[in-house]
């Protein structure tokens, strides 16, 4: 047997580097030329990228927040359909993103594949915006019917759920290229650009969350009590100048030179079959097995020892036959990540509930700020946002500082302890729900309106603020952590992979939401019983759902726990100073 040694270079974690204080190693500009540090990159793009993104967002959660508003409203659907549709939708487009990703680190690469994501989502807006001007959805006898039916001809309905899920299709494409673009702005071999590197995560999320609370408490008011039309129409809008903004920036990104002809995804996927090949195979010369255990104790990690196999090759067989140890350890890198994704879905499944029965239980109870002004329901989901807003300039500022000098560490704390810190405040956002809910159910009944749908609770909105205020903290450190995390942990020719393996867990975390409410429907809702979800809210359990999610989420937290504390973490040669 033959061990592979090539490309074995470049493994040690702190290994001095040399760094061009004037060109960028490994980057070119549009026009393929080497790029000059002090005129490319950094938060000079970093600025235009994140201009993109805030008016990427404000499209998307002009869509996504008051969907179930639109379902129920204007599509007469009910409570648990709507529910559903939303989840398969927001779980598809966070599934998407693993399609865009493959198709950026493989074949387009992020900055055309941005462009052509963006011509999709511009198209679908247009045609959701149409749809809403369709007669039958602005036919007052159709708005003012109390029957849970559609009033809208099919073929109306076929054209709005066409254009949403182009929506998806745009979102799955645009979301992970651009985050992991503008992380590409910084050289994380250069000691100052990778501190940046970590701040950019921080303020991409700060600026995302600032630019959408400006604009979706007006957003969802239009959407609510004006006009469907304009409230589709503007985020339409909102993605025409993000295009703009993005191609405004062209002249000072920095573009990372593909390192090798091989697919990545080829080479991580071929390190498993030749693994599996040789799963019986053992070195077969003292030399050999010299080499092969020497490489292996000073540079292997200890962790998926079976992917070692593929280092060997038969004697006869030419060089490529066999893994280099750099291509073993991409594939342990990836694999890493899946106990890491697994045990965070549950943390996933609870943001799901937030555009759904947040705001269903919103809808239900007083809503009054100043007599003659009624908050939209949807609205409340703005106070995420602001908990986003103001806790994050406090994280980066106040507590990663305080931190840091206790640790020593860049970044305060670890990305994981940074994740489950997050997950942790979630358990208490559900709870807190969940009381919130029986309290609500509880005034519904001393008041005598169970038994009207469309009754107001005398209870007011105020009630929901705590639990949309905590999920917004419990963001800082998760959503950001994960962010950094899959960025951070995979090869660096699968960034945007990374990224959408980040989104793929709220995607899936919908699709089990939706899972978990179509079962409970069923089985509470059998024999005429009123289920959990039951159109009249005020019949309804959604507190024993909610119970039930803080029930999973410790389960889940204390498996992320586990799975943290064995995890091993990928440096790729990088000088952490």
């Amino acid at each position: 047997m033959a061990v592979s040694g090539s490309d074995d270079v470049g493994l040690e974690v702190e290994a001095p580097l040399v760094v061009d204080s004037v060109h960028v190693d490994g980057a070119v500009d549009y026009r393929g030329r080497s790029v000059i540090r002090s005129k490319s990159g950094s938060w000079r793009s970093a600025g235009f990228i994140i201009g993109v993104e805030v008016a990427e967002r404000i499209a998307y959660y002009g869509i996504q927040t008051n969907l179930i508003s639109y379902l129920t409203g204007p599509l007469q659907q009910t409570t648990a359909t709507a529910a559903e549709n939303v989840n398969v939708w927001s779980g598809t487009a966070s599934l998407l993103p693993l399609f865009g990703a493959f198709l950026a680190d493989s074949f387009l690469g992020r900055y055309r594949t941005i462009i052509l994501a963006s011509f999709v989502y511009v198209l679908g807006l247009g045609l959701l915006t149409l749809s809403a001007m369709l007669p039958s959805l602005t036919n007052s006898e159709c708005q003012a019917s109390d029957k849970f039916k559609s009033c809208s001809p099919q073929l109306q309905v076929i054209l709005f759920f066409i254009s949403l899920y182009l929506v998806a299709i745009g979102q799955g494409g645009h979301k992970p290229c651009v985050q992991a673009f503008g992380a590409d702005q910084f050289d994380e071999q250069h000691p100052k650009e990778y501190k940046d590197r970590s701040s950019f995560f921080n303020w991409w999320y700060f600026t995302m969350c600032a630019g959408c609370l400006a604009t979706l408490w007006v957003l969802n008011y239009i959407q609510d009590n004006l006009s469907w039309v304009l409230g589709f129409g503007i985020p339409c809008v909102a993605m025409i100048i993000a295009l703009l903004v993005f191609l405004l920036g062209t002249m000072t990104y920095r573009f990372n030179i593909k390192q090798r002809d091989k697919s990545p995804f080829l080479r991580i996927g071929r390190v498993f079959v030749v693994a599996i090949r040789n799963r019986g195979t053992t070195p077969s010369s003292p030399a050999v097995k010299a080499e092969y255990d020497g490489i292996l104790s000073h540079r292997s990690s200890e962790q998926f020892k079976f992917l070692n196999k593929a280092l060997l090759a038969p004697e006869d067989s030419i060089e490529e036959e066999s893994c280099s140890l750099i291509e073993v350890e991409e594939a342990k890198a990836v694999l890493r990540l899946v106990p890491i994704w697994a045990s965070t879905l549950v943390y996933s499944i609870v943001f799901a509930q937030v555009p759904t029965f947040f705001t269903k239980q919103g809808m239900t109870m007083e809503r009054t700020i100043f007599p003659g002004f009624d908050i939209p329901a949807a609205s409340l989901q703005t106070l995420v946002t602001l908990g986003i807003v103001l806790f994050s300039p406090i994280y980066d500022r106040v507590f990663v500082p305080i931190a840091r000098a206790i640790t020593g560490k860049p970044s305060g704390i670890t990305m994981l302890q940074r994740i489950g810190t997050g997950i942790f405040i979630s358990i208490f956002t559900i709870v807190f729900a969940a009381l919130v809910e029986m309290k609500r159910l509880k005034t519904a009944q001393e008041s005598g309106g169970v038994d009207e749908p469309n009754a107001t609770v005398p209870m007011s909105i105020r009630w929901l603020i705590p639990q949309y205020f905590l999920f917004g903290v419990s963001e800082v450190f998760t959503m950001v952590g994960l962010q950094e995390f899959f960025y951070d942990q995979v090869p660096n020719e699968l960034r945007s992979m990374g990224l959408a393996l980040y989104l793929s867990i709220f995607g899936v975390g919908s699709f089990i939401s939706g899972f978990l409410i179509s079962v409970i429907e069923k089985v509470t809702g059998k024999d005429g019983q009123d289920s959990w979800f039951a159109n009249n809210l005020n019949k309804a359990h959604l507190d024993y759902f909610y119970w039930l999610l803080a029930g999973l989420s410790v389960m889940g937290f204390a498996l992320f726990i586990c799975f943290a504390k064995s995890y091993i973490y990928n440096h790729k040669g990088i000088r952490r100073e």
